[in-house]
This record gives C-alpha cells, sequence and structure tokens, in this order.
C-alpha cells in the first residue's frame, strides 16, 4: 500500500561540532520519504522553488518516492540554517526563509487522493485540514506539529485533533500543547481530544506509545555518533506509518512494531548529514539494526522465589 505525506521540501545548512553542510536536502517532507520508502510506495506533496536543485531528487523517485505532487513556484525555495551545539536534542535556528513555502497551498493529486495512509507533516494546521478536505476515506491519519503552531494556531490545531487517528510530537510540545508536565496525563488529555494513538518523542531517551487501554516504549538506539540530529523525527515517522502501510495491519502488535521501525529509521538518519545515510542503507542493514533492538530489549523474566 502507499502513504501520501504533505510537507515541506527545503533546502539546509546545518552546523554540528563533527562539521557543517551546506545547502544540503531537507524538509519534514524529505526525510518522511526517504525514510518510509524502504518499506513501502511513498507519494509526497510539496513545493520548491525555482532555484531548487530538483535532480537531486531522482534518487528518491527511483526508489518509488512519486513527485508528481511536487510543486515548482517561481521564487525562492524554503531554506532553514542551524547549529547544533554539544547537546544534540535541541537546535539554534540561526534563519529561515520560508520564500515559496510561505504561500504553499497542498494541492493533492487526483491519484494520490485515495491513499489509504495520509501523515500530515509539520505544517499549518489549517493546511493540514484543507489535505483532508482533499482526500478520500484513508485508513490512518496521523499528524505532526510543532511549537509555533501550538501557540499561534492552537484553535485550528485542536480542530485538526478531531480528525485525525494519531498525533506525534516530542516532550517539550506535548507539555506545551497540554499543560501537563507529566506525559501520561499529556498523552490522555490529546486522547481525550481525538487521536486513538499519541506517539510522544523524547530524542535520545526513546519515544513512548500510548493509547486509550496501553503504553508502550521503545529506547533509542544507542549510537557512538550522532552527526546531525536534523530530520530524525520525520524519519521516525517515515519508519512508523511505512511499516504500517506495508504491512496493512493496525492492531496493537504492529503498532508497536511500527514504533520500532520508526526508531530504526531515526537512528540511520542521524548518522550522516541531510537524508544520505537514509539514501545508503538498504534492507539487510535495516533488517540487522532491527534485530540489534530486539536484543537491546529482550530479557528472560525470573522472579524470585
Amino acid at each position: 500500500m502507499s502513504v501520501l505525506v504533505v510537507g515541506s521540501v527545503a533546502l539546509d545548512s546545518v552546523e554540528t561540532p563533527f562539521g557543517k553542510a551546506d545547502e544540503v536536502l531537507g524538509g519534514s517532507g524529505i526525510f518522511f520519504s526517504a525514510s518510509a520508502s524502504h518499506l513501502t510506495r511513498v507519494q509526497l506533496v510539496g513545493v520548491v522553488g525555482s532555484d531548487y536543485p530538483v535532480d537531486q531528487l531522482a534518487p528518491l523517485a527511483q526508489r518509488g518516492v512519486d513527485l508528481t505532487g511536487v510543486e515548482r513556484a517561481e521564487g525562492e525555495s524554503f531554506r532553514w540554517r542551524g547549529r547544533y551545539r554539544h547537546d544534540l536534542n535541541s537546535a539554534e535556528t540561526l534563519e529561515t526563509r520560508l520564500g515559496v513555502f510561505s504561500h504553499f497551498r497542498p494541492k493533492i493529486p487526483e491519484q494520490f487522493r485515495r491513499a489509504p495512509y495520509v501523515f500530515l507533516a509539520n505544517i499549518d494546521p489549517r493546511l493540514q485540514l484543507d489535505v483532508l478536505r482533499q482526500v478520500e476515506r484513508p485508513k490512518l491519519v496521523a499528524c505532526d506539529t510543532m511549537n509555533f503552531w501550538i501557540e499561534s494556531r492552537r484553535s485550528d490545531l485542536m480542530e485538526l485533533l478531531g480528525h485525525v487517528d494519531a498525533l506525534l510530537l516530542n516532550d517539550g510540545e506535548a507539555r506545551q500543547l497540554t499543560e501537563q508536565s507529566n506525559l501520561v496525563k499529556a498523552a490522555r488529555w490529546i486522547i481525550d481530544r481525538g487521536p486513538r494513538i499519541v506517539i510522544i518523542k523524547k530524542g535520545e531517551h526513546g519515544a513512548f506509545m500510548f493509547t486509550s487501554n496501553s503504553v508502550f516504549f521503545a529506547p533509542a538506539y544507542p549510537l557512538e555518533d550522532v552527526f546531525d540530529p536534523t530530520g530524525a523525527g520525520d524519519a521516525f515517522a517515515g519508519g512508523f506509518m511505512g511499516y504500517l502501510a506495508r504491512t496493512g495491519k493496525l492492531d496493537e502488535e504492529h503498532m508497536r512494531r511500527a514504533v520500532v521501525y520508526g526508531s530504526t529509521m531515526g537512528s540511520f538518519a542521524v548518522e550522516q548529514f541531510s537524508i544520505d545515510r537514509l539514501m545508503t542503507i538498504d534492507h539487510e542493514t535495516v533488517r540487522a539494526r532491527l534485530g540489534e533492538f530486539r536484543r537491546l530489549v529482550a530479557f528472560e523474566e525470573e522472579l524470585p522465589a
């Protein structure tokens, strides 16, 4: 099955303690697509400017990402420039130039509208709602958000929550949205407002998945070298949604596996700048890391007499 993603297609300039990269592929839609395409077909909707190096998207197309929905508009492409210091959990934004993205109005191609799985990446919740008006009865709709939308578009975001099955956000965003310091209470607050699945990401400390009657936790993969955390959350979402689309199953067991797939793909994303690592791994590399994840959390229960 296929997954539709609507998000940003950007050019990133990133500096970390381990190096720097200028004008490399970035954006939520790109990281999601590079991740999810290891597992399923991806339909990407976004916008780029007339200066965008579209030829650099060819490897994604070769991997099964349908770029029909990527609009090319006259003007400058979306650019983000940021810096990470030794605390790699948070970026310092040095410059944001929205360019044509500031006028982005998603137009879902007719052949994309019946996608069974839909991911609304981090864009204005008003646009996310507009996408939902263009698609036809998907099996699962998941969305992402960020602190800017929580603060500036709260009423629209609250409306959106009533129309999605899953919300993915980090721990700071969950606390800001719900005004609850405890993440269990924060998840319950969100579930009461619509989504039946809440995934709260904690960066290098793993991710929680909450439903109305269960809690599941997946650790982050312990890496010796983290070069660039940019896009890790979108790669997580790509692994999560990609696995569900591949299997076509939405029961608790498959949801839990999907979280582990998300953590696995997120761990690859941070090993190099941009989507470079996600574009070089293969099926066997992913399977090997999944096996390492299993050994990381497996234990034999033995209660004392």
